[in-house]
Protein backbone atom coordinates (compact mmCIF):
# COMPACT_ATOMS: atom_id res chain seq x y z
CA UNK A 1 0.00 0.00 0.00
CA UNK A 2 1.33 3.26 -0.97
CA UNK A 3 1.59 5.62 1.88
CA UNK A 4 0.48 9.16 1.17
CA UNK A 5 2.87 11.60 2.54
CA UNK A 6 1.19 14.88 3.32
CA UNK A 7 3.18 17.97 2.86
CA UNK A 8 4.57 19.30 6.04
CA UNK A 9 2.59 22.11 7.62
CA UNK A 10 4.01 25.50 7.73
CA UNK A 11 5.10 26.06 11.29
CA UNK A 12 4.12 29.72 11.04
CA UNK A 13 0.62 29.01 9.76
CA UNK A 14 -0.95 28.93 13.18
CA UNK A 15 0.75 32.14 14.01
CA UNK A 16 -0.55 33.61 10.84
CA UNK A 17 -4.09 32.41 11.48
CA UNK A 18 -4.25 33.47 15.13
CA UNK A 19 -4.80 37.13 14.47
CA UNK A 20 -7.57 36.22 12.10
CA UNK A 21 -9.18 33.93 14.63
CA UNK A 22 -9.25 36.66 17.36
CA UNK A 23 -10.24 39.46 15.04
CA UNK A 24 -13.91 39.23 16.05
CA UNK A 25 -13.25 39.28 19.84
CA UNK A 26 -10.95 42.37 20.17
CA UNK A 27 -13.45 45.18 19.38
CA UNK A 28 -16.08 43.66 21.66
CA UNK A 29 -13.65 43.56 24.59
CA UNK A 30 -12.66 47.20 24.01
CA UNK A 31 -16.32 48.23 23.91
CA UNK A 32 -16.84 46.59 27.29
CA UNK A 33 -13.77 48.21 28.93
CA UNK A 34 -14.20 51.74 27.55
CA UNK A 35 -17.26 52.76 29.72
CA UNK A 36 -15.44 51.72 32.89
CA UNK A 37 -12.45 53.80 31.91
CA UNK A 38 -14.64 56.85 31.28
CA UNK A 39 -16.44 56.36 34.62
CA UNK A 40 -13.14 56.17 36.50
CA UNK A 41 -11.93 59.37 34.83
CA UNK A 42 -15.16 61.21 35.75
CA UNK A 43 -14.98 60.03 39.36
CA UNK A 44 -11.38 61.19 39.60
CA UNK A 45 -12.30 64.61 38.22
CA UNK A 46 -15.17 65.04 40.73
CA UNK A 47 -12.94 64.01 43.65
CA UNK A 48 -10.23 66.41 42.50
CA UNK A 49 -12.71 69.30 42.34
CA UNK A 50 -14.17 68.49 45.77
CA UNK A 51 -10.75 68.27 47.44
CA UNK A 52 -9.42 71.39 45.73
CA UNK A 53 -9.19 74.33 48.27
CA UNK A 54 -11.94 76.86 47.50
CA UNK A 55 -10.75 80.32 46.72
CA UNK A 56 -7.26 79.10 45.85
CA UNK A 57 -6.00 80.21 42.45
CA UNK A 58 -5.57 77.50 39.89
CA UNK A 59 -1.86 78.13 39.56
CA UNK A 60 -1.13 77.91 43.28
CA UNK A 61 1.12 75.14 44.45
CA UNK A 62 -0.02 73.76 47.79
CA UNK A 63 2.57 73.56 50.47
CA UNK A 64 4.92 76.16 49.01
CA UNK A 65 3.58 79.36 50.49
CA UNK A 66 2.01 80.34 47.20
CA UNK A 67 -1.49 81.82 46.84
CA UNK A 68 -3.09 78.41 47.47
CA UNK A 69 -0.62 77.22 50.12
CA UNK A 70 -0.91 77.34 53.90
CA UNK A 71 0.72 80.70 54.00
CA UNK A 72 -1.51 82.25 51.31
CA UNK A 73 -4.64 84.34 51.87
CA UNK A 74 -6.94 81.45 50.98
CA UNK A 75 -5.02 78.73 52.80
CA UNK A 76 -5.74 77.35 56.22
CA UNK A 77 -2.86 79.18 57.69
CA UNK A 78 -4.76 82.50 57.42
CA UNK A 79 -8.15 81.49 58.89
CA UNK A 80 -7.49 83.72 61.88
CA UNK A 81 -5.61 86.34 59.90
CA UNK A 82 -6.59 89.87 59.03
CA UNK A 83 -8.17 88.78 55.75
CA UNK A 84 -10.76 86.65 57.63
CA UNK A 85 -11.67 89.27 60.27
CA UNK A 86 -15.37 90.21 60.22
CA UNK A 87 -16.17 93.89 59.83
CA UNK A 88 -18.69 94.92 62.53
CA UNK A 89 -20.31 97.96 64.07
CA UNK A 90 -20.28 98.40 67.82
CA UNK A 91 -21.99 100.46 70.51
CA UNK A 92 -21.09 101.25 74.10
CA UNK A 93 -23.32 100.30 77.01
CA UNK A 94 -24.52 103.41 78.85
CA UNK A 95 -26.90 104.32 81.64
CA UNK A 96 -30.33 105.81 81.20
CA UNK A 97 -33.98 105.74 82.23
CA UNK A 98 -35.97 103.02 80.52
CA UNK A 99 -39.78 103.13 80.76
CA UNK A 100 -41.57 99.87 81.47
CA UNK A 101 -44.61 99.93 79.22
CA UNK A 102 -47.47 97.56 78.56
CA UNK A 103 -49.04 97.76 75.11
CA UNK A 104 -52.41 96.60 73.86
CA UNK A 105 -55.09 97.22 71.27
CA UNK A 106 -58.03 99.24 72.59
CA UNK A 107 -61.42 100.55 71.50
CA UNK A 108 -62.52 104.13 72.05
CA UNK A 109 -65.74 104.03 74.08
CA UNK A 110 -68.00 106.94 74.95
CA UNK A 111 -68.87 107.40 78.61
CA UNK A 112 -72.48 108.13 77.64
CA UNK A 113 -74.30 107.21 74.45
CA UNK A 114 -77.98 108.20 74.65
CA UNK A 115 -80.76 107.51 72.19
CA UNK A 116 -83.03 110.53 72.69
CA UNK A 117 -86.68 109.50 72.51
CA UNK A 118 -89.94 111.37 72.87
CA UNK A 119 -91.66 110.62 76.19
CA UNK A 120 -95.07 111.61 74.85
CA UNK A 121 -97.08 111.10 71.67
CA UNK A 122 -97.56 113.86 69.16
CA UNK A 123 -96.55 115.38 65.87
CA UNK A 124 -92.99 116.68 65.58
CA UNK A 125 -93.17 120.42 65.02
CA UNK A 126 -89.49 121.37 64.76
CA UNK A 127 -85.92 120.02 64.89
CA UNK A 128 -83.53 122.46 66.55
CA UNK A 129 -80.13 120.87 65.92
CA UNK A 130 -77.71 120.33 63.08
CA UNK A 131 -76.38 116.84 62.51
CA UNK A 132 -72.91 116.52 64.00
CA UNK A 133 -73.40 119.54 66.25
CA UNK A 134 -71.93 119.62 69.75
CA UNK A 135 -74.66 120.33 72.31
CA UNK A 136 -74.80 120.96 76.03
CA UNK A 137 -77.00 119.24 78.56
CA UNK A 138 -80.49 120.82 78.41
CA UNK A 139 -80.16 122.24 74.88
CA UNK A 140 -83.38 122.00 72.84
CA UNK A 141 -83.26 119.28 70.20
CA UNK A 142 -86.85 119.00 68.97
CA UNK A 143 -90.38 120.27 69.67
CA UNK A 144 -93.58 118.18 69.82
CA UNK A 145 -96.99 119.81 69.25
CA UNK A 146 -98.10 120.81 72.81
CA UNK A 147 -101.68 121.98 72.14
CA UNK A 148 -103.49 118.83 73.22
CA UNK A 149 -101.62 118.86 76.50
CA UNK A 150 -102.34 122.54 77.04
CA UNK A 151 -106.07 121.83 76.66
CA UNK A 152 -105.89 118.91 79.07
CA UNK A 153 -104.05 121.10 81.57
CA UNK A 154 -106.79 123.70 81.58
CA UNK A 155 -109.42 121.01 82.01
CA UNK A 156 -107.75 119.61 85.13
CA UNK A 157 -107.07 123.06 86.50
CA UNK A 158 -110.84 123.75 86.28
CA UNK A 159 -111.58 120.50 88.03
CA UNK A 160 -109.23 121.52 90.83
CA UNK A 161 -111.12 124.78 91.30
CA UNK A 162 -114.46 122.97 91.42
CA UNK A 163 -113.31 120.34 93.89
CA UNK A 164 -111.63 122.90 96.10
CA UNK A 165 -114.98 124.77 96.33
CA UNK A 166 -116.72 121.56 97.39
CA UNK A 167 -113.98 121.00 99.94
CA UNK A 168 -114.38 124.49 101.37
CA UNK A 169 -118.16 123.97 101.70
CA UNK A 170 -117.66 120.63 103.41
CA UNK A 171 -115.26 122.19 105.88
CA UNK A 172 -117.85 124.90 106.74
CA UNK A 173 -120.52 122.23 107.35
CA UNK A 174 -118.14 120.32 109.56
CA UNK A 175 -117.41 123.43 111.61
CA UNK A 176 -121.16 124.04 112.20
CA UNK A 177 -121.77 120.44 113.19
CA UNK A 178 -118.85 120.55 115.60
CA UNK A 179 -120.36 123.61 117.37
CA UNK A 180 -123.80 121.98 117.53
CA UNK A 181 -122.32 118.78 118.84
CA UNK A 182 -121.03 120.63 121.90
CA UNK A 183 -124.65 121.39 122.90
CA UNK A 184 -125.96 118.01 121.84
CA UNK A 185 -127.97 119.70 119.09
CA UNK A 186 -126.85 117.28 116.33
CA UNK A 187 -126.46 113.59 116.14
CA UNK A 188 -123.00 112.08 116.31
CA UNK A 189 -123.63 110.30 113.02
CA UNK A 190 -124.14 113.60 111.24
CA UNK A 191 -120.89 114.89 112.64
CA UNK A 192 -119.00 111.80 111.51
CA UNK A 193 -120.47 112.06 108.03
CA UNK A 194 -119.37 115.66 107.74
CA UNK A 195 -115.82 114.74 108.75
CA UNK A 196 -115.72 111.94 106.14
CA UNK A 197 -117.02 114.28 103.46
CA UNK A 198 -114.17 116.73 104.15
CA UNK A 199 -111.56 113.98 103.85
CA UNK A 200 -113.18 112.78 100.63
CA UNK A 201 -112.96 116.19 99.01
CA UNK A 202 -109.38 116.60 100.21
CA UNK A 203 -108.50 113.41 98.36
CA UNK A 204 -110.33 114.58 95.28
CA UNK A 205 -108.43 117.85 95.25
CA UNK A 206 -105.12 116.01 95.58
CA UNK A 207 -106.04 113.79 92.62
CA UNK A 208 -107.00 116.80 90.55
CA UNK A 209 -103.75 118.50 91.42
CA UNK A 210 -101.81 115.39 90.34
CA UNK A 211 -103.56 115.53 86.99
CA UNK A 212 -102.56 119.16 86.64
CA UNK A 213 -98.95 118.29 87.45
CA UNK A 214 -99.03 115.45 84.90
CA UNK A 215 -100.20 117.76 82.15
CA UNK A 216 -97.55 120.31 83.07
CA UNK A 217 -94.97 117.53 82.85
CA UNK A 218 -96.29 116.55 79.42
CA UNK A 219 -95.85 120.15 78.31
CA UNK A 220 -92.26 119.92 79.52
CA UNK A 221 -91.80 116.70 77.54
CA UNK A 222 -92.97 118.48 74.42
CA UNK A 223 -89.55 120.11 74.51
CA UNK A 224 -87.06 117.30 73.74
CA UNK A 225 -83.71 118.36 75.20
CA UNK A 226 -80.24 116.79 75.31
CA UNK A 227 -79.64 114.74 78.45
CA UNK A 228 -75.82 115.01 78.25
CA UNK A 229 -73.05 117.09 76.75
CA UNK A 230 -71.98 115.54 73.50
CA UNK A 231 -72.17 115.31 69.76
CA UNK A 232 -75.44 114.59 67.99
CA UNK A 233 -75.57 112.09 65.17
CA UNK A 234 -77.86 111.79 62.19
CA UNK A 235 -81.51 112.48 62.90
CA UNK A 236 -83.79 109.47 62.89
CA UNK A 237 -87.09 111.28 62.21
CA UNK A 238 -88.24 114.30 60.20
CA UNK A 239 -90.55 117.17 61.01
CA UNK A 240 -94.21 116.23 60.66
CA UNK A 241 -93.84 112.64 61.79
CA UNK A 242 -95.89 111.29 64.66
CA UNK A 243 -93.56 110.28 67.49
CA UNK A 244 -94.31 108.08 70.48
CA UNK A 245 -92.46 106.82 73.52
CA UNK A 246 -92.35 103.33 71.96
CA UNK A 247 -90.25 104.39 68.95
CA UNK A 248 -87.09 102.25 69.04
CA UNK A 249 -84.92 104.54 66.88
CA UNK A 250 -85.78 107.70 68.79
CA UNK A 251 -85.17 111.18 67.45
CA UNK A 252 -81.35 111.27 67.51
CA UNK A 253 -78.36 109.72 69.29
CA UNK A 254 -76.16 111.95 71.46
CA UNK A 255 -72.66 110.68 72.25
CA UNK A 256 -70.45 112.17 74.93
CA UNK A 257 -66.99 112.78 73.48
CA UNK A 258 -65.19 114.92 76.07
CA UNK A 259 -64.03 113.27 78.21
CA UNK A 260 -63.89 109.91 76.49
CA UNK A 261 -62.54 106.51 77.46
CA UNK A 262 -60.61 103.66 75.87
CA UNK A 263 -61.29 100.06 76.87
CA UNK A 264 -58.34 97.69 76.38
CA UNK A 265 -57.11 94.35 77.69
CA UNK A 266 -53.91 93.08 79.29
CA UNK A 267 -52.74 89.51 79.94
CA UNK A 268 -53.45 88.21 83.41
CA UNK A 269 -49.68 87.76 83.92
CA UNK A 270 -49.33 91.56 84.09
CA UNK A 271 -52.13 91.97 86.62
CA UNK A 272 -49.98 91.43 89.72
CA UNK A 273 -47.48 94.14 88.85
CA UNK A 274 -50.29 96.46 87.83
CA UNK A 275 -52.17 95.99 91.09
CA UNK A 276 -48.99 96.60 93.07
CA UNK A 277 -48.51 99.95 91.35
CA UNK A 278 -52.13 100.93 91.86
CA UNK A 279 -51.99 99.90 95.53
CA UNK A 280 -49.03 102.23 96.02
CA UNK A 281 -51.20 105.16 94.92
CA UNK A 282 -49.61 105.62 91.50
CA UNK A 283 -51.58 107.38 88.77
CA UNK A 284 -50.55 105.48 85.67
CA UNK A 285 -50.23 107.38 82.43
CA UNK A 286 -51.76 105.99 79.25
CA UNK A 287 -51.06 107.10 75.68
CA UNK A 288 -53.23 106.36 72.66
CA UNK A 289 -51.69 105.96 69.19
CA UNK A 290 -53.21 105.44 65.78
CA UNK A 291 -53.54 101.97 64.32
CA UNK A 292 -50.10 102.16 62.71
CA UNK A 293 -48.54 103.18 66.04
CA UNK A 294 -46.84 106.21 64.50
CA UNK A 295 -48.91 109.19 65.67
CA UNK A 296 -49.85 109.90 69.27
CA UNK A 297 -53.51 110.88 69.50
CA UNK A 298 -54.00 111.68 73.20
CA UNK A 299 -52.59 111.27 76.71
CA UNK A 300 -54.73 110.10 79.59
CA UNK A 301 -54.75 108.21 82.86
CA UNK A 302 -55.81 104.72 83.88
CA UNK A 303 -59.27 104.94 85.46
CA UNK A 304 -60.22 101.43 86.55
CA UNK A 305 -59.58 97.71 86.20
CA UNK A 306 -62.40 95.22 85.67
CA UNK A 307 -63.37 92.95 88.56
CA UNK A 308 -62.76 89.61 86.81
CA UNK A 309 -60.54 87.88 84.27
CA UNK A 310 -62.00 86.60 81.03
CA UNK A 311 -61.42 82.84 81.22
CA UNK A 312 -61.69 82.38 77.45
CA UNK A 313 -58.81 84.75 76.66
CA UNK A 314 -56.90 84.99 79.94
CA UNK A 315 -57.08 88.79 79.85
CA UNK A 316 -58.54 91.52 82.03
CA UNK A 317 -60.28 94.68 80.81
CA UNK A 318 -59.15 98.17 81.76
CA UNK A 319 -60.56 101.64 81.12
CA UNK A 320 -58.48 104.78 80.58
CA UNK A 321 -59.86 108.33 80.50
CA UNK A 322 -58.77 110.99 78.00
CA UNK A 323 -59.47 114.65 77.49
CA UNK A 324 -60.79 114.91 73.97
CA UNK A 325 -61.51 118.58 73.31
CA UNK A 326 -59.95 118.35 69.85
CA UNK A 327 -61.94 115.22 68.91
CA UNK A 328 -58.82 113.17 68.13
CA UNK A 329 -60.47 110.09 69.62
CA UNK A 330 -63.69 108.96 67.97
CA UNK A 331 -66.17 106.48 69.46
CA UNK A 332 -65.56 102.85 68.38
CA UNK A 333 -62.16 103.76 66.94
CA UNK A 334 -59.38 101.17 67.27
CA UNK A 335 -56.17 102.55 68.83
CA UNK A 336 -52.87 101.27 70.17
CA UNK A 337 -52.53 101.77 73.91
CA UNK A 338 -49.25 102.22 75.79
CA UNK A 339 -49.51 102.05 79.59
CA UNK A 340 -46.52 103.43 81.53
CA UNK A 341 -46.23 100.90 84.35
CA UNK A 342 -42.88 101.97 85.82
CA UNK A 343 -39.50 103.50 84.95
CA UNK A 344 -36.10 101.86 85.45
CA UNK A 345 -33.75 104.63 86.55
CA UNK A 346 -30.00 104.56 85.76
CA UNK A 347 -30.25 101.19 84.05
CA UNK A 348 -27.52 99.78 81.79
CA UNK A 349 -28.81 100.13 78.25
CA UNK A 350 -27.67 98.90 74.86
CA UNK A 351 -29.20 99.15 71.39
CA UNK A 352 -31.81 96.45 70.92
CA UNK A 353 -30.16 95.19 67.72
CA UNK A 354 -27.18 94.02 69.81
CA UNK A 355 -29.31 91.47 71.66
CA UNK A 356 -29.14 88.00 70.14
CA UNK A 357 -31.14 84.87 70.95
CA UNK A 358 -30.17 81.30 70.24
CA UNK A 359 -29.05 78.06 71.83
CA UNK A 360 -27.08 79.82 74.61
CA UNK A 361 -30.17 81.88 75.43
CA UNK A 362 -30.09 85.68 75.32
CA UNK A 363 -26.60 86.98 74.64
CA UNK A 364 -24.44 89.66 73.06
CA UNK A 365 -21.01 89.71 71.49
CA UNK A 366 -18.73 91.78 73.73
CA UNK A 367 -15.74 93.39 72.04
CA UNK A 368 -12.36 92.54 73.62
CA UNK A 369 -9.23 94.65 73.59
CA UNK A 370 -7.46 92.26 71.19
CA UNK A 371 -9.96 92.79 68.36
CA UNK A 372 -11.91 89.63 69.19
CA UNK A 373 -15.39 89.08 70.57
CA UNK A 374 -16.69 87.03 73.48
CA UNK A 375 -20.15 85.57 73.70
CA UNK A 376 -21.67 87.06 76.85
CA UNK A 377 -25.01 85.81 78.22
CA UNK A 378 -27.21 88.62 79.59
CA UNK A 379 -30.52 89.11 81.34
CA UNK A 380 -32.67 91.78 79.74
CA UNK A 381 -35.42 93.97 81.10
CA UNK A 382 -37.73 96.51 79.48
CA UNK A 383 -37.17 97.79 75.95
CA UNK A 384 -38.20 101.17 74.55
CA UNK A 385 -37.28 103.41 71.65
CA UNK A 386 -34.72 100.99 70.22
CA UNK A 387 -32.90 100.37 73.52
CA UNK A 388 -32.99 97.45 75.93
CA UNK A 389 -32.18 97.49 79.63
CA UNK A 390 -29.59 94.90 80.69
CA UNK A 391 -30.20 93.66 84.22
CA UNK A 392 -27.16 91.37 84.38
CA UNK A 393 -24.18 90.41 82.23
CA UNK A 394 -22.82 93.79 81.13
CA UNK A 395 -21.31 96.86 82.75
CA UNK A 396 -21.31 100.49 81.74
CA UNK A 397 -18.60 101.08 79.11
CA UNK A 398 -18.65 97.57 77.64
CA UNK A 399 -18.71 97.58 73.87
CA UNK A 400 -21.04 95.20 72.07
CA UNK A 401 -21.55 94.30 68.40
CA UNK A 402 -24.64 95.79 66.83
CA UNK A 403 -23.92 95.23 63.10
CA UNK A 404 -22.50 92.07 61.53
CA UNK A 405 -23.15 89.69 64.42
CA UNK A 406 -24.78 87.07 62.17
CA UNK A 407 -21.45 85.54 61.12
CA UNK A 408 -19.65 85.76 64.45
CA UNK A 409 -18.82 83.10 67.01
CA UNK A 410 -17.15 83.12 70.40
CA UNK A 411 -13.54 84.26 70.01
CA UNK A 412 -13.93 85.41 66.40
CA UNK A 413 -11.61 88.07 65.04
CA UNK A 414 -13.29 91.35 64.12
CA UNK A 415 -12.37 94.49 62.25
CA UNK A 416 -13.73 97.84 63.37
CA UNK A 417 -14.23 100.79 61.03
CA UNK A 418 -11.43 103.31 61.34
CA UNK A 419 -13.87 106.09 62.20
CA UNK A 420 -17.42 106.05 63.50
CA UNK A 421 -17.30 102.40 64.54
CA UNK A 422 -18.69 103.08 67.99
CA UNK A 423 -22.36 103.99 67.92
CA UNK A 424 -22.43 105.24 71.48
CA UNK A 425 -22.57 108.81 70.24
CA UNK A 426 -25.73 108.19 68.28
CA UNK A 427 -27.37 105.55 70.49
CA UNK A 428 -28.68 107.36 73.56
CA UNK A 429 -30.69 106.10 76.47
CA UNK A 430 -34.36 105.34 75.83
CA UNK A 431 -36.71 108.25 76.33
CA UNK A 432 -40.21 108.05 77.79
CA UNK A 433 -42.21 108.76 74.67
CA UNK A 434 -43.77 105.35 75.03
CA UNK A 435 -44.30 104.71 71.33
CA UNK A 436 -45.59 101.16 70.91
CA UNK A 437 -42.98 98.83 69.50
CA UNK A 438 -43.88 97.15 66.23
Amino acid sequence: MDKRVEPPQNPDESAVREPHETHGKGPARRRRVLPWILLAVAAGAIALFALRPHGAPAGGAPGHGGPGGPGGPGGPGMMGGQAQAQAVGVATAATGDVPVRLTSLGTVTSLATVTVKSQISGYLQAIDFREGQHVKKGDLLAQVDPRQYQVALKQYQGQVVKDKALLDNARLDLARYQRLAKTDSVAQQTLDTAEATVREYEGTVLTDQAQVDAQQLNLTYCRIVSPVDGRVGLRQVDVGNYVTASDTDGVVVVTETDPISVVFTLPEDDLRRLNQRLASGAHLQVSAYDRAGDEKLADGVLDTVDNQIDTTTGTVKLRALFKNADGALFPNQFVNISLLLDTLHDAVTIPSEAVQTGTPGTFVYRVNDNQTVSLRKIRTGAAADGHTAVLAGLAVGDRVVVDGADHLSDGAKIRLPKQGGDKAATKTAADTTGRPQS
